[in-house]
C-alpha cells in the first residue's frame, strides 16, 4: 500500500526555534500552576501554563516578547 515514489517523512519533532530548559520547581508552586491551569478554557499542559505565565510577565514587566 505504500507508494514507492512517497519520500519518506521525517521521524520525531518538527524543527522549532526553542530551547528545552529543564526547571525543579517547589510542589506548591507546580500546585497553583495546575490550579490555574485547570480553570482555562484549554486546559494547557504544565509547560504551556509556564509559558503563557512568562509571557505575561514579559508584557507587564515592557520586555518584547518573540
Amino acid at each position: 500500500m505504500n507508494d514507492p515514489n512517497e519520500l519518506p517523512r521525517p521521524r520525531g519533532r518538527p524543527k522549532a526555534d526553542t530551547v528545552s530548559i529543564n526547571l525543579r520547581l517547589p510542589r506548591p508552586m507546580i500546585e497553583e500552576i495546575d490550579s490555574i491551569r485547570l480553570d482555562q478554557k484549554d486546559l494547557p499542559t504544565r509547560p504551556e501554563m509556564i509559558r503563557r505565565a512568562l509571557a505575561q510577565w514579559l508584557e507587564m514587566t515592557g520586555r518584547p516578547r518573540s
